[in-house]
């Protein structure tokens, strides 16, 4: 099983210079990953959708789902005049039930989990998937860890296997301690001594995309994304392979 994770950055390339959501929908295609991680994924915009020609009818990450992943969930964290965006999962297999978890610290940043439960074929339990987009301030992310945390022990049963992945905005690298307490292991930093670089996509330093798993048989860092994202995105997306 594969899961990709990406902030679609609104379907505009680095800088806002080009709309790309064709492209990126093209990209996620070739990937073709079992499950699809996005943040800052737009759900509605008035001022878009009559001003630019390409723009879809439908929402982004419905537009993104094609025919390749038909079940979808949406959670909306931010709310603006003209629409709004948040985090969305796309996934091949059923999905039973998705909550978001509002983590917006008072300030600029609204922030989300949403948390879906999924069942795979042939799998006596359901998998737990969520996606996640933290804030820029440090005291902001470590609050919203904590809350994290706090979802993972209280609310998903310690027998049934989970993914959490997404943007955490981690470039002080303060995540994967936090979060060991809840018995969430780092894919990449298991394989290579430390997360990867994924900020910014044309020139990545910056270690700011996790994906973290419990209770599953396998998991490994999947290949790292071709070139071509590099203009699709201000974020390289992180892929990995795992086993239930």
């Amino acid at each position: 099983m594969m899961l990709l994770t990406v902030n679609a950055h609104k379907g505009f390339s680095s800088f806002n210079r080009r709309f790309i959501l064709q492209d990126l929908r093209a990209a996620l295609l070739q990937a073709a990953p079992d499950i699809v991680f996005l943040q800052e994924v737009i759900g509605a915009h008035s001022g878009h959708a009559s001003s630019r020609p390409d723009w879809p009818t439908l929402s982004q990450y419905e537009y993104l789902a094609d025919t390749v992943w038909p079940e979808y969930a949406y959670g909306r964290n931010a709310v603006y005049p003209a629409g709004h965006h948040g985090n969305a999962v796309l996934s091949r297999y059923p999905i039973v039930s998705a909550v978001n978890h509002d983590i917006s610290i008072a300030g600029p940043e609204p922030r989300g989990l949403l948390h879906c439960v999924l069942q795979p074929p042939q799998m006596p339990r359901p998998l737990h998937a969520v996606c996640v987009h933290l804030g820029l301030r440090e005291s902001h992310r470590l609050q919203q860890l904590q809350r994290l945390c706090e979802l993972v022990t209280r609310q998903i049963p310690a027998g049934e296997p989970l993914l959490v992945a997404g943007d955490f905005n981690d470039w002080r690298l303060r995540a994967n301690a936090l979060l060991a307490d809840c018995g969430l292991q780092e894919v990449h930093t298991r394989h290579f001594g430390r997360p990867a670089r994924s900020f910014p996509a044309f020139w990545p330093l910056l270690r700011l995309d996790r994906i973290y798993v419990r209770g599953v048989r396998r998991s490994s860092p999947g290949a790292r994304a071709s070139r071509i994202w590099a203009r699709l995105s201000d974020h390289v997306p992180l892929v990995a392979e795992f086993d239930l």
